[in-house]
């Protein structure tokens, strides 16, 4: 594959026309924009559209973007100006908003610790570290000892742990730390491991130390090193450009290293891909499976087609395995398609890792939206991978928000694709995230059942249903800073935090914060709600709903009225005596812009952006009666 160029993206069929529509445009144009930033671009078609998006927007974000704007600084020991475009680029591609403070060259210790700094006036909401190797490892030499290089890989590493906790400190920001391009040339050839004081060795020393202190620091690796190895070192680094500029990442790969940055900003946010949605004959199996039969398609072994759909099946199904949602989508005979999944011997995934499977003769967007409407998700959230040039195009042109890679001819290239590409981009993974497919699949039999029942009470209370609630704990931190900052739909304010903000609320005495986990016969939905509360200012009377949000996936089964039981008894307790509920209209969240209502919320303000707060008495408030057990943790 062509080293850094982003080759799985479709290339512009005609710039200049492109750039010709979008000049002068206005704030109206951002999704125009990002169409184009969705295209396969160069250094210089970057630079371009950032131009042009700079013009157009003055530095002030859009209205209603489903995603929040970011403030990113980047922080570096080396040249970073050819950087900037692709990092907003990058960004956009993602329908990111972002605004870049770029320090002086080699100040970036100053700018975090020096209260006086541009950095403070600025506020970054994420900081962006990107050090060459020869900065953190200075002039190393053959002749330092073993004991004095491990001494210097380990102080390199904790100055930078002191420096994310000093920027974490200072503007409660995410941090994303690069690792060490292997610049530096080999002493041994294939046995450099030998010298382990090599200038080689210790780049691969210190980033494994690297790796190890940021996840415990919860700091996000950007890992050129890996890059590098993928694309070669040349595709990312021009020994001539260091020494000329001080440029330590090459100008052609500025526009991939903006869009791995994006993918982590989006990951951040909870906006990478969640879904991925396959096409059938020459996408998981060579052939066309109604005409060829299961013995004529190529799959397995026997054949190089057939074992690259096979490596190419592993892959998707490791994929699933990490919570990944699949879903077919094949112009078929349905019980032909799925014949497959059921019975041929070499066949790797098998029908119990789709979670949605569609086989007919409609067109490819129809059935796309109904696996959205099936499953509950965004069409945004979805991939959509097919070997076919024609459908491809026709998904990009009805569906724009599904991502839509362009897949090379050999299958034996499509893993590495998909990899590349970034779609799953995930900055942690949690005990659900391994239980996504079968989550989708057990909701689905709740769906058949409540399809073949009349009566929705005694469907519900055959659900035998328990909502297991408690104080956000250690254990459930993580799947609540997920859920906090994806869910769209069902979430009256959006508010995004990170894992620090959620600790914070353990030292505020007087706030509720809850989690909420529903288990029923058909298996445990995992944690399907949040709820914080925090006192409201100037009054010791109402507490306000500061987040409440929860799993579409469980909606109109009572869970909205058990928890508002659970939350009024907790404010009852804490002497309270007025809940207020606050709505912020999103693109997304119009689901809930009745919520209070249907609760037995009073309105009290309705406000011009369409916002509202609602209150309720709780000495007037009588609990729900839902078919829920409850049972506090």
């Amino acid at each position: 594959m062509p080293g850094t160029q982003l080759h799985w993206l479709p290339d512009t069929v005609d710039w200049a026309e492109a750039v010709r529509h979008l000049e002068g445009s206005d704030a109206n144009a951002w999704d125009a924009f990002v169409d184009l930033a969705r295209h396969r671009l160069d250094f210089i078609k970057t630079a371009k559209l950032d131009k042009l998006v700079q013009n157009s927007f003055a530095d002030t974000p859009p209205l209603a973007l489903p995603s929040k704007p970011v403030r990113l600084a980047v922080l570096g020991s080396a040249t970073v100006q050819h950087l900037l475009p692709g990092l907003r680029v990058g960004a956009l591609r993602r329908n990111i908003w972002c605004s870049i403070y770029s320090g002086e060259y080699g100040q970036y210790r100053q700018d975090i610790l020096d209260p006086r700094s541009r950095l403070s006036a600025f506020q970054p909401t994420c900081i962006l570290l990107t050090l060459d190797a020869r900065h953190l490892l200075g002039t190393v030499s053959r002749g330092i000892g073993t004991d004095d290089a491990t001494d210097l890989v380990a102080q390199g590493v904790d100055d930078l742990r002191a420096l994310w906790r000093r920027a974490k400190e200072r503007f409660g920001c995410s941090v994303i730390q690069q690792t060490a391009l292997p610049v530096f040339p080999t002493l041994l050839g294939n046995n450099e491991h030998h010298l382990s004081t090599a200038p080689r060795r210790l780049v691969e020393r210190f980033n494994q130390r690297l790796r190890e202190a940021a996840d415990e620091e919860n700091v996000d690796i950007l890992a050129l090193d890996l890059r590098a190895e993928e694309d070669g070192l040349d595709a990312w680094y021009d020994p001539v450009l260091w020494y000329r500029a001080k440029q330590e990442i090459a100008l052609q790969a500025s526009p991939f290293f903006g869009d791995l940055v994006g993918r982590l900003l989006a990951a951040r946010q909870g906006r990478s891909s969640k879904c991925l949605v396959l096409d059938l004959d020459n996408t998981l199996w060579g052939g066309v499976i109604g005409d060829d039969g299961m013995s004529g398609i190529a799959l397995g072994q026997g054949s190089a087609l057939g074992e690259a759909f096979v490596g190419f099946q592993e892959y998707v199904q490791q994929l699933a395995r990490r919570g990944i949602i699949i879903g077919v989508c094949s112009k078929n005979d349905h019980a032909t398609a799925i014949e497959v999944f059921d019975s041929h011997p070499e066949m790797v995934l098998r029908r119990n890792d789709v979670a949605s499977f569609v086989a007919n003769w409609s067109d490819k967007p129809t059935n796309l939206r109904r696996i959205a409407e099936e499953l509950n998700i965004g069409l945004d959230s979805m991939v959509f991978v097919d070997d076919n040039v024609f459908e491809r195009n026709i998904v990009r042109r009805e569906l724009p928000m599904v991502a839509v890679p362009e897949l090379p001819e050999d299958p034996a290239l499509f893993s590495r694709c998909l990899a590349t590409a970034g779609y799953f981009e995930a900055t942690s993974l949690t005990h659900e995230d391994f239980e996504r497919t079968a989550l989708y699949q057990t909701n689905a039999a709740r769906a058949s059942l409540l399809a073949s029942t009349t009566d929705l009470d005694a469907y519900l209370h055959s659900l035998e249903m328990t909502l297991v609630y408690g104080p956000i704990d250690e254990p459930g931190m993580a799947r609540v800073v997920q859920l906090i900052n994806k869910t769209n739909q069902f979430n009256l304010t959006t508010k995004r935090y990170t894992e620090g903000d959620i600790r914070a609320l353990h030292a505020d005495g007087d706030a509720i914060a809850l989690q909420f986990r529903l288990i029923d016969k058909f298996g445990d939905n995992g944690m399907i709600a949040v709820v914080i509360a925090r006192p409201m200012t100037g009054t010791d009377q109402d507490i306000l709903i500061d987040t409440w949000l929860m799993s579409c996936r469980v909606l109109g089964r009572g869970v909205e009225q058990a928890t508002l039981n659970i939350l009024a008894e907790q404010a009852r307790q804490a002497g309270f005596k007025r809940i207020v509920g606050e709505y912020r209209p999103t693109p997304k969240n119009d689901l809930v812009k009745d919520h209070f209502h249907t609760l037995g919320f009073a309105l009290l303000e309705a406000r011009k952006d369409n916002s509202s707060l609602w209150s309720l008495q709780i000495d007037g408030f009588t609990p729900f009666t839902p078919a829920i057990e409850l049972v506090r943790k």
